[in-house]
């Protein structure tokens, strides 16, 4: 069974940077697109990113668009959110999820289709 492990999240002030990111042990990612997703208190769970199973494709929601980069290792199993600039704004839980999901970039495809989630790791972003 495919299990997802995410780190890399902390409190770190604004215009400052993270790196996330997404350990996969059991089955290899190879087969599966890659999302993250956040959740802020009182706000509903959003797409922010996605990487295809081949790696060709991503998209970014439009809010961190510029900011921040998706990118994924098949040899390390592992799939790493980079962000910059960061935004008290951008201050939520990160999962990641996997799946196998049509990922281009233009659509992150449907929240449901993503079948493995990690535990999420927080992300703070305050002066």
């Amino acid at each position: 069974q495919l299990q997802l492990v995410e780190s890399g999240g902390d409190l770190v002030q604004p215009g400052g940077s993270l790196r996330l990111s997404c350990a996969a042990s059991g089955p290899t990612l190879d087969n599966n697109a890659i999302g993250w997703f956040r959740q802020a208190p009182g706000k509903q769970r959003e797409a922010v990113s996605c990487i295809s199973s081949s790696g060709a494709s991503s998209y970014y929601e439009e809010a961190v668009k510029g900011r921040f980069t998706i990118s994924r290792d098949i040899a390390k199993n592992t799939v790493y959110l980079q962000m910059d600039s960061l935004k008290p704004e951008d201050t939520a839980v990160y999962y990641c999820a996997a799946g196998p999901v049509y990922c281009d970039w233009s659509d992150p495809g449907e929240e449901y289709e993503y079948e493995y989630w990690g535990q999420g790791t927080q992300v703070t972003v305050s002066s």
